[in-house]
């Protein structure tokens, strides 16, 4: 699409000094745009698309990409497709523009996209309300998104929802996504020009045009984060004389899907920023939105906050990062707002609260607080479904030392309360759903989760955290390397091609761990991955050998707790590596792809094995691990924690 006309900022100031009343925000529309301003920030609109063509900052050029067309500059896209039918990746096009609000203090405007039975298969069959608002003495632009189905549409799945920002590439060249994740990035050119890796989005840098930079590895996975961190990142101009600031501000993440756990995507060489609201990143088809012909549906997608910040000198330009950090803090205080001109956005006054206490007893043990758990609301379903779960909202918090917990803010309906504990397997499910009704408080006073156990412990190995980071994972290729993660021990995963090095550490026989020997976090590899050989993928038996001192006639138990998986089949024997009885063998599971896209953890499993104790011998046992699919590189498990289990006592009966 070529421009329809010339982009029209409305007159901004620098800066608001504390002795200056801030100036009045400005509406100006035609048929082509829709220009708001308030002397520090001015957002030009396509009209009536809705469409991001113009964002201007203090006195500044247009810091979108201009170069690129107006609708690949800031837009929402949806990923969906009919039944059966391939993946349809949509920008939505507003076809009606209307103000809500314009006075002073405050400007929405909204851009809204409708359906007709003329649009089936072209267009998602969902209403959606695109919602900009500017307010007086704000440096930065609030947007949200509103989802509607009335009955009689379609059926449909939805994969991904999403805000994209593309930047001005001449002048953003830094990207931070949290206080140690900051880097100067490659530039577009810069991949185009590099070597295509073995997964898709991974690129060499061979012909970076900054020497720093030029050998390293640039893929957007690596910068990906859980949901519960992922509240700010952006770009900095670093190289201009006075740097701006570009940030993405998400103070909620009521309204993103899987929970606080969910990762995904922040932003990326580009120079691009992401408000990914769902997606099927780290979690495949388990996390995707389906809609039934004539099924309705309401939901607010945001606000999220764009955040505009400058500093006056070049050397100063890290400290924009720390403003906005401070600017976070703020947005989260405020929330939820209450400027909001939609009422599908339920008000603070609207909003109900739960509070309670969590303890936990290991079965045969004594009750004790569980600190530092999580524990949320979302949709009615089976314990531990919060993390499959897309279409709803969920609200989370962590327990405190004691156990206690507060879940404030949250919008009027029915869920279930769930949690999960670290340091302690399986998942908890309040017995009754719960009704938040408008300003109401539910004090569910002392809760005890029982996590499953069959017996006592005989050995363990790992943490039962929901991660595999507790686990060997290796150093990085030199010539693979991306230099942010070299010192980075809490992020080593994160380097491209780890997987690889499972080969060269068992060239010809799988990994064997020792209980009371070996040390899970030297010898237990992050990954239970194929092993490649010149013209294949292989799959791999693993063994865990244990010593029993005497065998208890009745039923052992293996409790397994997977972090991830991605196309996979494991098969579990005891004593006899040719067996083909098995005492696990699952359908084909996962489609995480965490192990391609530098990940530690993706959906939580967990499988208790129960092993007949005549399958087991005094003096040495061995237990064989096959993952049986070996396709591709990619096929593979990350383990969370594994523990057998003897017959129980009378004390575990």
């Amino acid at each position: 699409m070529k421009a329809r006309y010339c982009l029209i900022p409305i007159p901004i100031v620098r800066r608001v000094s504390k002795t200056t009343s801030p100036l009045a925000v400005k509406l100006h529309a035609d048929n082509q745009q829709v220009v708001i301003g308030n002397g520090i920030v001015s957002l030009n609109l396509s009209n009536p698309e809705g469409y991001i063509i113009g964002l201007y900052n203090s006195g500044s050029d247009n810091i979108l990409a201009q170069k690129n067309e107006e609708i690949d500059r800031g837009y929402l896209d949806v990923v969906w497709n009919d039944a059966g039918k391939p993946g349809v990746f949509e920008r939505i096009h507003g076809t009606n523009y209307s103000v809500i609000e314009a006075n002073d203090d405050i400007v929405e405007v909204s851009f809204v996209k409708t359906w007709k039975t003329s649009m089936k298969g072209s267009s998602v069959p969902i209403i959606i309300d695109q919602r900009y608002i500017l307010r007086r003495g704000d440096s930065g632009f609030y947007s949200y998104a509103i989802f509607t189905r009335p009955p009689g549409l379609p059926a449909v799945v939805v994969y991904q929802i999403r805000i994209v920002y593309k930047l001005d590439d001449a002048r953003f060249h830094y990207m931070a996504i949290s206080d140690t994740r900051q880097r100067k990035m490659p530039t577009m050119e810069d991949r185009t020009t590099g070597q295509p890796l073995a997964y898709p989005e991974a690129v060499l840098l061979t012909h970076a045009s900054d020497p720093d930079i030029r050998g390293e590895v640039d893929d957007k996975y690596q910068y990906s984060c859980d949901n519960k961190d992922n509240s700010l990142h952006g770009w900095i101009t670093k190289d201009d004389s006075a740097p701006v600031g570009f940030w993405v501000i998400t103070p909620s993440n009521e309204f993103r899907n899987g929970g606080p756990t969910k990762q995904d995507l922040t932003s990326h060489v580009g120079p691009t920023s992401l408000s990914m609201f769902t997606s099927t990143h780290y979690g495949g088809k388990k996390v995707i939105i389906s809609f039934d012909e004539g099924e309705t549906y309401k939901k607010v997608f945001g606000p999220i906050f764009v955040y505009l910040n400058s500093a006056p000198s070049q050397t100063q330009f890290k400290s924009l990062w720390s403003d906005a950090v401070e600017k976070l803090s703020t947005e989260v205080g405020k929330w939820p707002y209450d400027f909001i001109g939609s009422k599908d956005f339920i008000p603070p006054n609207q909003r109900g609260a739960v509070s309670g206490q969590l303890q936990v007893q290991d079965r045969g043990g004594k009750a004790q607080p569980a600190s530092n758990s999580y524990i949320g609301l979302a949709l009615p379903g089976n314990a531990g479904s919060w993390q499959e779960e897309s279409k709803g909202y969920q609200f989370w918090t962590q327990t405190e030392k004691d156990g206690s917990f507060s879940i404030k803010n949250i919008v009027p309906g029915d869920y279930n309360l769930y949690s999960w504990v670290p340091g302690f397997i399986g998942d908890y499910k309040y017995k009754t759903t719960i009704t938040i009704k408008p300003g109401g408080h539910i004090n569910l006073g002392s809760l005890v989760y029982n996590p499953p156990r069959n017996g006592p412990t005989v050995w363990e190995i790992g943490i039962p955290d929901r991660s595999a980071a507790e686990f060997y994972v290796p150093d990085p290729y030199s010539n693979l390397v991306n230099r942010l993660y070299l010192n980075d021990s809490k992020n080593g995963f994160r380097q491209y091609g780890l997987w690889a090095r499972y080969t060269e550490l068992y060239p010809k026989n799988d990994l064997i761990y020792t209980v009371g020997v070996s040390d899970y976090r030297k010898d237990w590899f992050y990954a239970q991955v194929t092993r490649s050989t010149a013209t294949s993928s292989l799959p791999t038996t693993w063994q865990i050998r244990f010593q029993l001192q005497n065998v208890i006639t009745g039923n052992y138990t293996l409790q397994l707790a997977m972090a991830s998986a991605t196309n996979s089949k494991l098969e579990i024997t005891f004593n006899n590596p040719k067996a083909t009885a098995y005492e696990l063998s699952t359908e084909l599971i996962g489609d995480d792809n965490t192990i391609a896209r530098h990940g530690i953890h993706g959906l939580y499993k967990l499988y208790a094995v129960v092993v007949d104790s005549n399958h087991l011998v005094k003096g040495k046992n061995i237990i064989y691990l096959t993952q049986s699919v070996a396709k591709t590189l990619f096929e593979g498990i990350m383990y969370d924690y594994i523990r057998l289990e003897s017959p129980p006592t009378t004390k575990h009966t």
